[in-house]
């Protein structure tokens, strides 16, 4: 399963927000890495740099390598629609992106580990592919083995302050939830502008 292995700050650093979630670490230093980060020294962003800076805080955002998010765009493009949001809604609705959205992940990368490990079932089948497409009222359902339920019950604890989003049903006694419908664009509130990454590939 292929992921982003590299230093998290670092990148968060980058693009000056938390990609990978709250850091103290960003809290305190707050400029981009380097010697010359403390200066905030940039360049005049161009453009093709502009929409190239939205799609790696979306890529890194999902946990994709480019294949993949490449893969993502080309998907949208072929649906009817906005691009922009048929491709937020595909990253929305990977089968990661709603095991970490239902808390039984306390972070993106362990909802990937969580279903390539075989923790979690789809419609009471068995799925191990973290870019697997959930469809609405498809029901999501941790293994019933005791590690299973163990982790997820741990994780569940450590994601009491992030609320379950609206097109989600959690039945936490269940280890249950299910995609009630497909979330608009303004209810994903991107971490990045999807328009500059349409035209940034569109080129």
């Amino acid at each position: 399963m292929a992921r982003y292995t590299g230093p998290r700050v670092r990148v968060s650093r980058r693009f000056g927000i938390p990609i990978f979630g709250a850091s103290k670490y960003l809290e305190r230093r707050n400029y981009p890495p380097g010697v010359h980060g403390p200066k905030g020294a940039r360049r005049k962003s161009t453009e093709y740099g502009l929409g190239l800076l939205e799609k790696q805080k979306l890529r890194y955002y999902y946990g994709l390598l480019e294949r993949q998010f490449r893969n993502v765009y080309e998907r949208a493009l072929r649906r009817r629609g906005v691009t922009g949001e048929q491709m937020l809604q595909i990253l929305e609705t990977r089968l990661d992106s709603l095991v970490y959205g239902l808390g039984f992940a306390a972070t993106r990368a362990a909802a990937r580990q969580m279903v390539g490990h075989g923790h979690i079932k789809v419609n009471g089948r068995k799925v191990n592919v973290s870019s697997y497409a959930v469809k609405v009222n498809d029901v999501i359902e941790v293994r019933d083995s005791s590690v299973s339920r163990q982790l997820a019950t741990k994780n569940l604890e450590l994601s009491t302050a992030r609320a379950v989003p609206d097109w989600l049903v959690l039945n936490k006694d269940a280890f249950k939830g299910t995609l009630v419908r497909i979330p608009s664009r303004d209810e994903i509130n991107p971490i990045a502008n999807e328009q500059a990454v349409v035209e940034f590939y569109s080129r």
